[in-house]
């Protein structure tokens, strides 16, 4: 039996029918070029990077569960049998109290870094050369893209980073640097200072989010992994444009970050993506303490039982 404690929403069938109907429609239109080149067998050296780098796949962006926010009636049907859910007093919820206890170290490093990023002034001075590391002092034919032409001769290249500089904060773009690149970064990052470099102006810190709200399913709600899952898309779109690779071929016309204007309009667009980044970062850390709190309801009501 529920309590008032339990900060869940309950849903009637009509209910979670109608946002489960809104979710589907919404996540197919996102994600219609994914799934037609995927039927044809096709790539797309910019969108595909979602799916390739991290571990989450298109069939669970279509997918609507409840989530940690609320609990279903008339649903044992449809939704008992799935990983993590269960039916207590005729209603389907997550089984936040068991999720909890086996993710307990990843919600808190969750928890840790993304307060820091929260914390930490947002900077905007990287320009975007984290992706010209990667190419940098390669040919053409050894880079991560090699099927996509680069804009500028590799010796140009080697001179727009020395010139611009290497101030990347993210040890995830930094470990992809080349062994020429890594050294000429301001910072030499490893995985067990992340928390302590992280920030809010980063593309790839912020596109990152996704990454988190991905590991708290089925706690994460569906429309907040499809917010994160839009920004990180259009974080990926920059993130490239801005890229020493020419990307015409795929319709993208490139943030020549080579120049005074075109390092003005990267950070111009890297300061909207962190604002919307921030709001996903709080509704994130909102989440953790909703989860928490779930778990801790749930836990009552199975010592009240035994």
């Amino acid at each position: 039996m529920r309590t008032p404690d339990d900060p869940r929403e309950l849903l009637d069938r009509p209910g979670w029918q109608k946002l489960r109907a809104d979710h589907r429609a919404r996540a197919t239109a996102l994600l219609a070029p994914v799934l037609e080149r995927r039927r044809r067998g096709e790539r797309h050296a910019v969108e595909d990077f979602l799916f390739d780098y991290y571990t989450l796949r298109p069939g669970l962006l279509l997918r609507w569960h409840p989530g940690v926010h609320r609990v279903l009636a008339d649903a044992a049907e449809e939704f008992a049998a799935l990983p993590h859910h269960r039916v207590r007093d005729g209603l389907v919820e997550v089984d936040t109290e068991t999720v909890v206890g086996r993710r307990r170290d990843t919600i808190a490093w969750t928890r840790r870094l993304l307060t820091a990023e929260r914390a930490r002034p947002a900077s905007f001075g990287c320009f975007g050369m984290h992706e010209w590391a990667m190419v940098y002092g390669l040919r053409a034919d050894q880079t991560r893209h090699a099927a996509l032409p680069l804009r500028l001769a590799p010796g140009e290249v080697r001179d727009v980073v020395d010139r611009v500089g290497l101030r990347c904060s993210h040890f995830d773009a930094f470990r992809f640097f080349t062994p020429d690149a890594a050294p000429r970064n301001t910072v030499q990052l490893t995985r067990g200072d992340q928390e302590a470099h992280d920030q809010g102006g980063c593309l790839h810190a912020n596109m990152d989010l996704y990454k988190w709200a991905g590991k708290l399913l089925p706690l994460t709600p569906p429309e907040m992994l499809l917010d994160t899952y839009e920004l990180a898309r259009d974080i990926r779109v920059l993130d490239m444009r801005a890229s020493a690779y020419d990307l015409s071929g795929l319709g993208y016309s490139p943030v020549a970050v080579e120049t005074v204007a075109g390092r003005a309009d990267y950070v111009a667009q890297q300061r909207d993506l962190a604002a919307r980044a921030a709001v996903i970062r709080d509704r994130i850390l909102d989440l953790l303490d909703v989860i928490e709190r779930v778990s801790r309801v749930q836990a009552g009501m199975s010592n009240a039982v035994t």
